[in-house]
């Protein structure tokens, strides 16, 4: 089971971090914003509109079938570790900067899913089993 959480947050994690990346270059790329039909012509030609649909699908469907599974509180926690993700490949891929309060950001995220998980796992190890 540990398994299946690692590669279904991982696949959560890359299908999110897809979808905004690709919905942040869409956005650059439709550019200026003129709310036509040429507009919405330009805005379909770009693939990275197709890409943040392919992420969000993605997303959502691996979001649906690890809730099935996983306890609530450290999956939501787990599932936005795209943050992280999105601001690191933004950092190397769009050369956005990446500041001390970012990181700061970034590195508390991660903390938080660690405490939540760590509190998760003595829950399972102190919590008596059914009884019966």
């Amino acid at each position: 089971m540990r398994r299946f959480y690692l590669f279904g947050f991982l696949l959560l994690m890359a299908f999110d971090t897809l979808a905004q990346l690709s919905f942040k270059l869409a956005g650059s790329h439709a550019l200026p914003v003129t709310a036509d039909a040429a507009w919405l012509a330009r805005v379909f030609a770009q693939p990275w509109v197709y890409g943040a649909v392919a992420g969000y699908i993605g997303a959502f469907f691996t979001w649906m079938t690890l809730l099935r599974h996983a306890p609530i509180g450290p999956a939501f926690a787990a599932s936005h570790l795209e943050v992280v993700s999105v601001m690191l490949l933004s950092a190397w891929l769009l050369h956005e900067p990446l500041t001390l309060p970012r990181v700061l950001g970034a590195a508390t995220i991660v903390a938080g899913i660690l405490c939540l998980a760590a509190a998760e796992r003595e829950t399972l190890v102190v919590a008596p089993g059914p009884a019966g």
